[in-house]
């Protein structure tokens, strides 16, 4: 599919999912390597996330766990600014290696909050792996360990990200039309 209506926005395709998983495959080598005596926590931020945690960790070689956390930042297309935490960690993190699996990093206020969540457990070293990065977006520093693909401003859809909770399902990433 070329274009797809999702509620009141038209969105065309921007990147086939063949781009996405290359790009994947990448970043899951490095994680290979730097990760390979460490047996790292994956915490996938949901739900945006599930596409990508799921297929990192088909590309994750090195013994590691994973588990999930639910935080609500967006309203729409754009972000509330205010973050939520609907499901928390049940882990013990003390002494671990932690990388955060995000599908999206904007304004960065998310993950600087789940930082600071996660330093109260006393982890060793926390790491962040986003699928895309909106560089000119970020509000607040950030070091991305496991940045996927840097991507311009345009709002996007597919690949678990959604508008609206819709068009998660899409393989591929769309971007809106503008009109």
């Amino acid at each position: 599919m070329d274009k797809v209506k999702i509620k009141d926005k038209t969105f065309e395709i921007m990147m086939p999912e063949s781009e996405i998983l290359a790009a994947i495959d990448k970043v899951a080598e490095r994680i290979n390597a730097d990760m390979k005596d460490k047996n790292p926590l994956f915490l996938a931020v949901l739900n945006g996330s599930f596409m990508f945690a799921s297929d990192l960790m088909k590309r994750v070689t090195i013994p590691c766990e994973i588990s999930f956390v639910k935080l609500a930042s967006y309203q729409g297309t754009t972000s509330t600014g205010k973050v939520k935490e609907v499901i928390g960690i049940n882990e013990d993190l003390s002494g671990r290696t932690v990388i955060i699996v995000e599908d999206i990093v904007e304004s960065g206020l998310t993950m600087k909050q789940m930082i600071e969540s996660l330093g109260t457990r006393n982890p060793k070293e926390v790491h962040i792996c986003s699928l895309f990065v909106k560089p000119h977006r970020l509000q607040v520093p950030l070091d991305i360990d496991y940045g996927v693909m840097n991507i311009g401003d345009d709002f996007i859809l597919g690949y678990g990200l959604d508008y609206d909770q819709q068009g998660r399902n899409l393989k591929d990433l769309y971007v809106v039309c503008s009109e």
